[in-house]
C-alpha cells in the first residue's frame, strides 16, 4: 500500500501544531484503506506523473524533485533490498541489485512485479515483513511511513529494523499551508471519495524519528536514512 500527497492547499494559511491522536487512528490495518490502495493501482502513477486527476494542479517544480528522488533511489549502493509499501514499484524499479517488493494490495502487487522482472513483488503485511531476521541489507520505503500514526509507526520501524540493518524513508515534506498531520478526503477517477490519515514532515525531522541523516530535503518530497548498530 503505498501512499500520497493528495492536497491542494494554498501556501498563505498558518501551520497548525501536531496533534494527539484518537485510540481508532489507523492506516496499514484500516480495511477501508487497503481497500481504497487496491482500487486506486490502476491510477496510481497519475500522482507521481501528473496526469489524470493530477493534470491541472499546481505544482512548481514537482517533475524536477520526481526526477532528483528517482536519481536517489538509483544512485543506492546495490544490496538485498525490501522495499516496503512497494505500491505499483515507480521507484522500486530504480533500486540496484536483487529486490523484494511488499505491498497489502494484490493489484499494486501485480503492477509492481511486471516492472521488477528480476526481482520478486509480494502481498504481505508492511508492519510484520514475513522475512527472517537480517534477510535484506536495506529496506525502503516511500511514502507510507508518513501515514502511519504512533502505535504502527512503531511497528514498522521494529520490523525494517529487525530484517535489515539499513533504512531508508522517503515522504511528502511539510509545506506552509499544508497541515502538519490529519484526515483527508482522497478521491478517484471513479468519482469515489475515501478518508486517509497523513502527516507532512520536515526533513530533520524525519531524521531524527529514524534516528539517522538527511538524504533529501526539497519542496515537495524529503528522505532520511538510518543504519542500525551493529554489535559491540
Amino acid at each position: 500500500m503505498a501512499g500520497e500527497d493528495e492536497d491542494d492547499h494554498g501556501d498563505d494559511a498558518r501551520r497548525p501544531r501536531r496533534r494527539h491522536y484518537d485510540d481508532d487512528v489507523a492506516f496499514a490495518r484500516d480495511p477501508a484503506t487497503a481497500a481504497y490502495y487496491d482500487r486506486r493501482a490502476a491510477e496510481y502513477d497519475d500522482w507521481y506523473e501528473g496526469t489524470g486527476l493530477f493534470a491541472s494542479r499546481s505544482r512548481p517544480g514537482w517533475q524536477q524533485e520526481v526526477a532528483e528522488v528517482v536519481a536517489l533511489v538509483a544512485g543506492l549502493a546495490p544490496a538485498r533490498t525490501l522495499d516496503v509499501a512497494c505500491g505499483t514499484a515507480y521507484l522500486t524499479r530504480h533500486l540496484r541489485g536483487y529486490v523484494v517488493a511488499l505491498d497489502q494490495s494484490p493489484a499494486m502487487v501485480a503492477i509492481a512485479q511486471r516492472r521488477l522482472p528480476d526481482g520478486l513483488a509480494v502481498v504481505g503485511d508492511g508492519l510484520a515483513p514475513p522475512f527472517a531476521d537480517d534477510a535484506f541489507d536495506r529496506v525502503l520505503t516511500g511514502h507510507f511511513y508518513g501515514h502511519l500514526p504512533p502505535d504502527e509507526r512503531g511497528r514498522f520501524l521494529a520490523g525494517a529494523r529487525r530484517v535489515a540493518a539499513e533504512l531508508v524513508v522517503i515522504d511528502t515534506a511539510l509545506r506552509p499551508g499544508v497541515p502538519a498531520e490529519g484526515y483527508e478526503e482522497r478521491r478517484l477517477n471513479d468519482g469515489s471519495t475515501h478518508r486517509i490519515f497523513k502527516r507532512y514532515l520536515e526533513a530533520p525531522e524525519l531524521a531524527a524519528e529514524l534516528g539517522g541523516e538527511v538524504l533529501y530535503t526539497g519542496r515537495w518530497f524529503v528522505a532520511a536514512r538510518a543504519v542500525r548498530p551493529g554489535p559491540g
